[in-house]
């Protein structure tokens, strides 16, 4: 039998995180897994778009540790859940950073803030950085109020909008696309 897509469990508002408890869709733990899942699906139009196939791999990468993201914070951390969740490591930050520093070595020096834009690739991969400092601002917020979140979920949002912001200076250095600078009126 295939897996059935609608349970109609949720008809009324709510869900059930990994260990059983039930909470409104609107509680603040589902608004955070909901938009790293958001931030999964801007990377896989990402990923559709670059044609870079190292920044492909290190985003389908990055697709999966957004998987154990959100498996991590769509667990209740009050229960015991006798289930095995895969789980973050520094390691997984120390790639982001890697792969940014490779990127920056093919990179003009930046003199001044850049506009997003100047391709369509490279304004996707600005969108992408804005909602992973969502996920992040949502992440760091869950824990101020209470929600136990493994510290490393925010570094790693944190590091992996950086990377997006590289990213997209990258993939436009790739295809030859003018960054714009901000000159602010005064």
């Amino acid at each position: 039998m295939a897996f059935k897509i609608y349970t109609k469990t949720g008809d009324k508002g709510s869900t059930s995180l990994i260990g059983g408890t039930k909470v409104s869709k609107a509680h603040l733990r589902i608004e955070t897994y909901g938009t790293v899942d958001e931030l999964n699906s801007f990377i896989g139009l990402c990923r559709d778009m670059i044609t870079d196939e190292d920044g492909r791999a290190t985003l389908l990468e990055i697709q999966d540790r957004l998987f154990t993201i959100g498996s991590a914070l769509a667990t209740d951390p009050e229960k015991d859940t006798k289930m095995k969740l895969p789980d973050l490591h520094t390691a997984d930050v120390t790639v982001l950073e890697e792969a940014i520093d490779k990127m920056n070595e093919s990179l003009p020096e930046m003199k001044h803030f850049i506009l997003p834009g100047g391709h369509p690739a490279v304004s996707q991969l600005h969108i992408t950085r804005c909602v992973c400092r969502r996920a992040e601002r949502s992440v760091i917020r869950l824990s101020e109020e209470g929600g136990e979140v493994p510290e490393l979920i925010a570094v790693y949002l944190n590091r992996l909008s950086d990377y997006f912001f590289v990213l997209a200076r990258y993939t436009g250095y790739l295809l030859n696309a003018e960054e714009i600078p901000w000159r602010p009126r005064l």
